[in-house]
């Protein structure tokens, strides 16, 4: 591309990933700190950090309906000064409230580092989209094992305060900063190759029902007394999932006259992001006592994603993304209940390693997917699904942390599993809805 130098601002855009990574690192060693040593309450840190999550939803679907018209380095920088912002008041936060707002600002930096960084990417390299998002995400566990072996060595060799670990965010973000500045962006995929903003919308499927279904999903997270009433038992929540399908349906074939394939990637994104980001927010409770650091677990869970999305291209080539989903799920199924019954720190690595191998590929996979198979999806697409996984995470995290308290970390782990579990029989439909769309 003239004018753009694809080097420099990959590498910008991978640590402005890095940024948002370590953020996921200091929230999982910091929850304890609220807890223990500001009395929170699990399931009140988990509401605190929850914006964290819906605030990314929603930088990424604003990101995702306005940034061919405000322009890619706009949310950029948007990005850039919520990091900051949300840094700052993170140092400076000491009971919920702070808690909750610091994670506001977080979130929508967050958020809007992937609404305009995944786009960024399948601009700067349109014949290798789903390689080269899976070697961007390698920067998402590639952060959270930076983050998490600088935790260990700040908060626990150290013993210094948990605020040095939050000030270790400024040098990337002012890296990041320094290589975004002056450079030209170019037009996202769909501004380049001419699809109208309109067409972009229907190949959405259910642009409105979607949008209205994480907006619900925001308010479950936030609002404790919706919370109550979804969860309380187990029939509310499964008419609002067919009343959500059948809007669903009613919009996508019979208004847009579309097929549901987008939709179908939705769904597996919301179980797929809450089986990676929920288990591995809450990891200091989920594996404590194991007779190993939580915080190395993550580390060697992270450090297994990172590598394994390095090198995704040849593995997505031979087996095509779904079959690549098919195997994560299954994968990760095996890894949670190895980590529910595992005892002792070498059964325990074991078990995270084969949860680590299920959950590597489904994020930038899922992504991948939706960019290879419904290309006219555009940045809203990208969008939606890079939100949808964090605002499903969102919801997920007060439910776990509750879990935590009520039935114990074992149980909880046993009850995320049943996600994996439902995602092995979406993805065999995926591979069948596409296996059939290419012979068409």
């Amino acid at each position: 591309m003239k004018g753009v130098n694809e080097k420099r601002l990959f590498v910008a855009a991978c640590l402005a990933l890095l940024v948002t990574a370590i953020t996921f690192a200091i929230r999982a060693r910091i929850t304890s700190v609220f807890i223990d040593d500001y009395g929170l309450a699990s399931e009140d840190v988990g509401r605190a950090m929850a914006p964290a999550f819906w605030g990314f939803a929603v930088a990424m679907f604003a990101g995702g309906y306005f940034i061919d018209i405000v322009k890619t380095k706009s949310i950029i920088w948007a990005a850039f000064f919520m990091h900051f912002i949300g840094i700052v008041l993170l140092l400076m936060a000491k009971d919920y409230t702070s808690l909750f707002i610091a994670n506001v600002f977080l979130g929508l930096g967050n958020g809007s580092v992937e609404a305009a960084c995944n786009p960024l990417v399948t601009a700067l390299f349109p014949d290798n989209k789903t390689k080269m998002l899976n070697r961007f995400h390698v920067w998402f566990p590639g952060g959270i094992v930076v983050g998490s072996l600088l935790a260990a060595a700040i908060m626990d060799s150290l013993n210094l305060p948990w605020q040095v670990l939050v000030a270790m965010l400024f040098i990337p973000l002012a890296i990041y900063g320094f290589l975004f500045f002056g450079q030209e962006i170019p037009e996202t995929e769909r501004v380049s190759t001419g699809v109208s903003y309109k067409e972009m919308m229907r190949n959405v499927g259910a642009p409105v029902t979607i949008t209205l279904t994480v907006i619900f999903m925001i308010l479950v997270a936030n609002v404790g007394s919706i919370s109550d009433a979804v969860t309380s038992n187990y029939i509310t929540p499964i008419i609002i999932i067919l009343v959500i399908a059948v809007a669903i349906i009613v919009e996508g074939r019979l208004v847009n006259k579309i097929t549901l394939l987008f939709p179908l990637i939705f769904g597996c994104m919301l179980l797929s992001a809450s089986t990676e980001l929920g288990t591995t927010t809450w990891i200091e409770k989920l594996l404590d006592n194991k007779g190993i650091h939580p915080m190395m677990i993550l580390a060697v869970v992270t450090g297994l994603m990172a590598v394994g999305r390095f090198f995704a291209g040849s593995l997505v080539h031979r087996l095509n993304p779904p079959g690549v989903l098919i195997g994560s799920a299954i994968f990760s199924v095996a890894g949670l209940w190895l980590l529910s019954i595992s005892t002792g720190a070498i059964m325990t690595v074991v078990s995270a390693a084969v949860f680590a191998v299920g959950v590597c590929y489904f994020w930038p996979t899922m992504i991948g997917v939706a960019s290879e198979y419904v290309p006219k999806s555009g940045a809203l697409g990208m969008s939606i699904l890079g939100g949808a996984g964090f605002v499903a995470t969102a919801m997920v995290l007060p439910i776990m942390g509750k879990s935590i308290q009520d039935a114990g970390p074992v149980e909880t782990i046993k009850g995320m599993s049943v996600l994996p579990m439902i995602l092995v029989l979406a993805f065999i439909f995926l591979y069948i809805l596409v296996k059939n769309k290419k012979h068409a």
